[in-house]
């Protein structure tokens, strides 16, 4: 179901480069692909699949911006696919939509883009605004409404509360892939359609929920993952996911979860993004093999590989750091492996092996302590003596690496040991202790600050974009060039 022609979703490089080989006149511009979309679907249909694709695409809108821009959308295809259309129809319809878009007052979705794109013209324009998308949701806001709510609003208007379901669930879940985001919000509606209509409500929909949990399920990890893969890239997910890895298995040989790391790295590359060819279940499911093929002798890994493949992968995900085990000093890497050309590998080795030993410490302190060692490392080498530099520095690397851990893991350690409200209060006293020129009101702003940043980044799975700024702005001991 590709709707991306209608102006609304991104399309991918080849996809942009092919549309841009698409004179520019009345002839064409992607009209028939929608056309025979809108023909195939029908006007229910197509304004749902509008819906779905859109509020993917602006997962920050407002319902009412996505109502008007998909009332745009629907309103151009029944215009200009119409028997009796002019050739040019559609070309001049979309073009009189991204003057709309680009109209300060425009009911559409806001972008911090659009102004750039409407600085062009023509089909430039066009092909610009298609690319825009608004950022993933890192706290998502879709809270399920209790049976009896969801049916008095179905019986009320189903029409609206259909629209405003497939708004809400697509806007949080934005980065699920197309096919299934489809087949779980029409399992759903439907699951509501036959439960609030039937006289025996209460065990229908215990009897559908069960049936699509498993669906739901992949909706919400597939999201949860290729959010991940969105924010990150390929190789700092990768780097990511070996840091998880060596915390949850400790034991593991490093190759065996750099292997790992890769193969998921890789699992989400085929399957994430809008115009995936790969089914996603299948290769997650394959992922889930991997691990426990690779981890057998790991006690909490074979419990989760128990489950079937969906269940498994939420086990695996949501299981937590395991207790530190003891292994060798972990020595830096010498000067000569730290300059090699290209990707800095050994750093990114030193940062697992720092893991392994840290397993307690969150992935978005282990990551901004690897951004201010990488720094220190690239100044060094770039240097006409990088020997003596990194030498020089090793020193005081090694004392405020193991500040930055103690800190890190005293804060996320009490955090996790004690009821919040004591939490707070034994942080004030070690402030007031450790920073005895500060305030009292200084240090409870300071205190309330490192509160908030454990109580969302000192978890499993903490949100990165917003923990990274978070523990960038705090005053925690901070590496120095």
């Amino acid at each position: 179901m590709e709707l991306e022609e209608v102006l609304t979703s991104g399309p991918d490089e080849e996809e942009k480069k092919r549309q841009q080989r698409i004179h520019h006149s009345g002839k064409l511009y992607e009209r028939d692909r929608v056309c025979q979309e809108f023909t195939a679907l029908g006007i229910e249909k197509f304004s749902a699949v509008a819906v779905i694709m859109n509020s993917r695409k602006y997962s920050n809108a407002t319902f009412e911006e996505i109502g008007h821009l998909v009332k745009a959308i629907v309103s151009l295809a029944v215009t200009c696919c119409a028997k009796d259309a002019t050739a040019d129809c559609y070309d001049k319809g979309a073009s009189a939509l991204s003057v709309k878009s680009c109209d300060p007052k425009s009911p559409f979705p806001k972008h911090s883009g659009i102004a750039s794109c409407c600085v062009h013209k023509g089909l430039e324009r066009k092909l610009c605004l298609a690319a825009l998308n608004q950022a993933p949701k890192e706290f998502p806001t879709y809270v399920e409404q209790s049976n009896e709510e969801v049916c008095k609003a179905f019986r009320t208007d189903a029409q609206t509360f259909s629209t405003k379901f497939l708004y809400e669930y697509s806007s949080n879940y934005a980065q699920t892939p197309l096919p299934v985001i489809i087949n779980s919000t029409v399992s759903y509606l439907s699951m509501v359609k036959d439960c609030c209509t039937s006289d025996k409500s209460t065990s229908c929909f215990l009897r559908k929920r069960l049936e699509r949990q498993p669906l739901h399920l992949l909706t919400v990890m597939s999201n949860r993952l290729c959010s991940r893969f969105a924010t990150y890239g390929e190789d700092k997910l990768k780097f990511s996911a070996a840091i998880m890895f060596s915390q949850k298995v400790p034991s593991a040989d490093p190759k065996d979860v750099m292997t790992i790391a890769e193969q998921g790295t890789q699992v989400l590359s085929n399957s994430c993004g809008f115009h995936t060819e790969k089914n996603i279940e299948n290769e997650l499911s394959e992922h889930v093999r991997q691990v426990c093929l690779k981890f057998p002798r790991d006690g909490r890994v074979s419990a989760c590989c128990k489950k079937s493949s969906i269940d498994a992968l939420l086990c695996l995900h949501s299981m937590p750091a395991a207790e530190p085990i003891k292994l060798p000093k972990l020595q830096l890497p010498s000067s000569a492996k730290l300059c090699k050309k290209g990707k800095n590998q050994e750093l990114e080795k030193y940062m697992c092996e720092l893991a392994r030993r840290n397993t307690k410490l969150p992935e978005v302190f282990i990551d901004k302590l690897y951004e201010s060692m990488a720094d220190i490392v690239e100044n060094c080498c770039s240097t006409e003596n990088a020997n003596s530099c990194l030498d020089k520095k090793k020193v005081q690397l090694s004392e405020e690496i193991k500040m930055y851990i103690s800190e890190g893991t005293e804060l996320c350690g009490d955090y996790n040991k004690y009821p919040f409200s004591e939490f707070k209060e034994r942080l004030v006293k070690a402030l007031s202790s450790k920073t005895p020129k500060l305030t009292p009101k200084k240090v409870e702003e300071l205190a309330e600050e490192r509160a908030n940043l454990a109580s969302t980044c000192c978890i499993i799975n903490a949100p990165p974009v917003y923990c990274k700024e978070k523990v960038s702005n705090a005053q925690i001991t901070r590496l120095k060039d």
